[in-house]
């Protein structure tokens, strides 16, 4: 499982990088207005964190020449390990095959079907990001659409990853992993969720009463 971060929030890749194992960052239009910073100054800053792990960043275009064109312009001014997101559009389908020729890395975006995904992967894109929460919203039935998805690239024997999105909460992650998904992207809140416990919290703390009790407070083992 691949985990990445959704958000453009700096500090908060920051946090995460410094603890998690982190496979990149995510971000989208909506991620990326929110900061009200200049765009590439923020992609820029967010290359200087993660290194060379994988950076998914969308395109504006909305048809298939201006898409290439965005396309090119990311890769010229960010580079590295970076993932081209394209909504899968007609023009974004147009769009797919063109840009894997030119050598660019894709990850289809704005999925709620099954078969949105798998013509994406047709299209020989690297990653295909279905939207869990949203279909959720509209009583689709997120974790199963994920699961047909893994099911059928396995089937036709497609390289093409599956990229989940868009989460609550931490069940819908355990949900997705469960089916087979190969990455997931969540927010900062989902992930400090993930990896927390109240009752992993008590534990250490009775592990710190129990050893003081019997070696002193703030002993540590290596000046016992």
């Amino acid at each position: 499982m691949l985990y990445l971060l959704d958000t453009a929030d700096i500090r908060e890749i920051e946090k995460a990088a410094d603890v998690f194992p982190l496979a990149g960052v995510t971000t989208n239009p909506s991620i990326i207005a929110h900061e009200k910073r200049d765009f590439f100054a923020i992609l820029k800053d967010i290359r200087g964190i993660i290194g060379d792990r994988m950076l998914h960043t969308q395109v504006l275009g909305e048809n298939c020449n201006d898409i290439i064109r965005d396309a090119e312009t990311l890769q010229e001014k960010i580079g590295g390990n970076l993932y081209i997101k394209v909504p899968v559009s007609t023009e974004g389908y147009k769009a797919m095959p063109k840009l894997k020729k030119l050598g660019m890395k894709v990850t289809a975006t704005a999925i709620y079907t099954p078969g949105q995904a798998l013509l994406a992967a047709n299209s020989g894109v690297d990653f295909t990001a279905p939207y869990l929460n949203r279909i959720d919203n509209i009583s689709g039935m997120g974790v199963t659409v994920v699961q047909m998805i893994v099911d059928q690239f396995r089937i036709h024997k497609l390289p093409t990853q599956v990229l989940a999105a868009s989460f609550k909460n931490v069940q819908q992650v355990n949900d997705v992993s469960q089916a087979g998904c190969q990455a997931i992207t969540i927010g900062p809140d989902i992930l400090w969720h993930l990896a927390e416990h109240p009752l992993t919290e008590m534990s250490i703390a009775q592990f710190t009463r129990d050893w003081e009790g019997a070696y002193g407070a703030g002993k540590c083992v290596y000046n016992l």
